[in-house]
């Protein structure tokens, strides 16, 4: 009966480590799946934010480009 007991705690300890073994890998998983989603949104953000800051460079040297082509023939307002 000692051993019939002893064996049965054994079989209960293997099973909750290994339950909470792969309680563990799963919530490591899920973290590195949430890492990976988080790196990939703010990477899209970061790619936005470039696009938008070259526009905006792009319009500011058309902008300059007409004012001196504006100066040059003397049609400038100022």
């Amino acid at each position: 009966m000692k051993k019939l007991f002893v064996t049965f705690a054994a079989l209960s300890l293997l099973v909750s480590i290994t339950s909470c073994r792969e309680t563990t890998e799963e919530k490591t998983e899920d973290a590195l799946e949430a890492a990976a989603e988080d790196t990939e949104n703010n990477l899209e953000a970061a790619g936005d934010a470039i696009e938008e800051a070259v526009e905006e460079t792009g319009d500011a040297i058309e902008n300059a480009a007409e004012e001196v082509e504006d100066e040059i023939e003397g049609n400038d307002d100022h």
